[in-house]
C-alpha cells in the first residue's frame, strides 16, 4: 500500500460525511472496533461516478453489530449472517455491514469463511483491485491491492493470480467482463484476466442460471458493453452464455437507437437485439437464463414479425401492429427492426414510425358478444370465431367509426360463419 493515503472529501463523497453514515459510524467505529466503507462506493467516488449504495466492513462480529445497532434504535436484518453480513437500516436506508473475513474453503460457487480482524487479508480475498479499497469515517482511503493505479489506468484487474481468483467463484468470469464494460476506457481487457477467463469458461455451466442472468443483464447496460461483448464473442464465452450466436451489430445499433430517442438503456430490449431472431430464441433464453415471465413475454413479442416493420408500412398496417401489441411492445419492435435494417437513411420515416403511439390513440374494439347474441348468434365456439373475424376485418379496414360500416362488418362476419358451418 502506498505511504500516501488518498482521501475522499465532502465534495467527492458527500454520503460519507452527511446523513445516515456518520450515525452508523458512531455506533460501529468505537470501543476498539473499526468500520470502513468498502468496495463499490469507494471505487465510484474515486471515479467521480454516482454512488447508489454503500457497504461497510467491520472488525466487530455480527452479534456485536446487531447488539450495538439495536441499542441505538436502528433496525437490523440478519441477511447473510452465515457469511458475517447483517443489514442495518438507518433513516430508512439499508446498509450491508460485513465482518472482516477470510476464505477457508471454496468450490467455485460457494465459500466457507472465518471471521478476522485483518483489513489487508479481507481486501486481498476480493475479486478486482478496484473493488478492494476501503475508506474510514474521515475519508482516508486504504489500498492494499493497487486499485488506485488501476483506476487511473481505467483497468479491471484480478487481485493476485487471476486463475486462483476465478477458481474461488466462477461467476467472476462474467463479473470481469461486466466491470470491464462499466469501468474501463473501452479498450481490450487485461490480458492475464482474459486468458484465465477463457481457460475456465466451461465452468460457467456449473453456476446457477439466476446468477448468470443477473450478471449478463447488468453487463448489457454498461457504457462499453458493445466492444466487451465482441471480445466475449470472439473467445466463445458469449456463445456459451447465450447457447446461441449473438447479433452484435443489432446490439450496437440498439444502443445507438436508445440514445437517439432519449431512452434509458433497457436490458431486456438490448438482450432481444443481441440474441432474439425468432420466437424460439426467446424460449431458449428463458430456460438458459431463468428470465422472468415479463422479460420472456417482451422478447416473444419483439420477435414476432419484426422484419415486416419499416418506414414504408402503410398507416393501416402500422396502426394494426400498435393495436395488437400495445405502446411499449410496439416501440420495442420498431427499435428492433431499426437495429437490423439494411437501409437506415430514412431517419424521418423511422422517427415517424416510432412516434405513432404519441399521435394515435388506440381505439377500443367496437364489437361485443352481446351485439352478436342480439343478432341470433348462439353462445359457443362460433360466437368467439365471429367476434374474432369481425375484429380482424375492422382492423384491416382501418378502424372505421361509421355505424353503417361497423354494422356491415358485423353482418358479414355472421354470414361468413354460416357459410363456414355449411361446408
Amino acid at each position: 500500500m502506498s505511504a500516501a493515503h488518498p482521501r475522499l472529501t465532502r465534495e467527492s463523497a458527500p454520503w460519507l460525511f452527511e446523513g445516515a453514515m456518520p450515525k452508523l459510524f458512531a455506533v460501529l467505529d468505537a470501543d476498539g472496533e473499526e468500520a470502513r466503507a468498502v468496495g463499490g462506493a469507494v471505487r465510484n467516488a474515486l471515479l467521480g461516478l454516482p454512488v447508489r449504495e454503500v457497504d461497510l466492513a467491520t472488525t466487530a462480529t455480527p452479534d456485536v453489530v446487531m447488539r450495538r445497532a439495536t441499542a441505538a434504535g436502528m433496525r437490523v436484518v440478519p441477511t447473510g449472517i452465515e457469511h458475517g453480513t447483517v443489514t442495518v437500516v438507518v433513516n430508512d436506508r439499508p446498509f450491508e455491514v460485513t465482518t472482516l473475513r477470510r476464505d477457508v474453503e471454496t468450490d467455485g460457487r460457494h465459500a466457507v469463511v472465518r471471521f478476522g480482524r485483518d483489513w489487508k487479508a479481507d481486501a486481498l480475498r476480493r475479486d478486482f483491485t478496484i473493488n478492494a479499497m476501503s475508506a474510514d469515517r474521515d475519508g482516508k482511503v486504504f489500498d492494499f491491492a493497487g486499485g488506485m493505479k488501476d483506476i487511473a489506468a481505467r483497468r479491471v484487474r484480478f487481485i493476485g493470480n487471476a486463475t486462483t481468483r476465478i477458481a474461488e467463484d466462477y461467476l467472476r468470469i462474467l463479473r470481469f467482463f461486466r466491470f470491464h464494460a462499466a469501468y474501463s476506457d473501452g479498450g481490450l481487457p487485461d490480458a492475464d484476466g482474459l486468458a484465465a477467463c477463457i481457460a475456465a469458461r466451461e465452468q460457467l455451466a456449473s453456476l446457477s442460471r439466476e446468477r448468470v442472468r443477473s450478471e449478463l443483464l447488468k453487463l448489457l447496460l454498461a457504457p462499453h458493453a458493445t466492444p466487451t461483448l465482441a471480445v466475449m464473442s470472439e473467445t466463445g464465452i458469449l456463445i456459451d452464455v447465450l447457447a446461441g450466436v449473438p447479433w452484435l451489430a443489432s446490439f450496437s445499433n440498439m444502443a445507438k437507437a436508445e440514445a437517439d430517442y432519449d431512452l434509458e438503456p433497457d436490458a431486456t430490449r438490448r438482450l432481444g437485439a443481441l440474441a432474439v431472431r425468432v420466437r424460439e430464441d426467446a424460449e431458449r433464453l428463458r430456460e438458459r437464463l431463468r428470465l422472468t415471465n415479463d422479460e420472456t413475454r417482451r422478447l416473444r413479442t419483439m420477435a414476432e414479425h419484426w422484419w415486416q416493420v419499416a418506414p414504408d408500412m402503410g398507416p393501416v398496417a402500422r396502426r394494426a401492429v400498435l393495436y395488437r401489441i400495445g405502446n411499449d411492445n410496439y416501440r420495442d419492435r420498431v427499435l428492433l427492426a431499426l437495429s437490423r435494417a439494411e437501409e437506415k437513411t430514412d431517419e424521418a420515416g423511422w422517427s415517424e414510425l416510432y412516434a405513432l403511439p404519441e399521435e394515435w390513440l388506440v381505439p377500443k374494439c367496437p364489437y361485443t358478444a352481446q351485439q352478436f347474441l342480439d343478432k341470433g348468434v348462439e353462445k359457443g365456439p362460433a360466437l368467439g370465431s365471429i367476434l374474432a373475424r369481425a375484429e380482424t376485418a375492422w382492423v384491416e379496414s382501418g378502424f372505421p367509426e361509421e355505424w353503417d360500416v361497423l354494422y356491415a362488418i358485423r353482418d358479414w362476419a355472421i354470414e361468413q360463419e354460416k357459410e363456414r358451418g355449411g361446408e
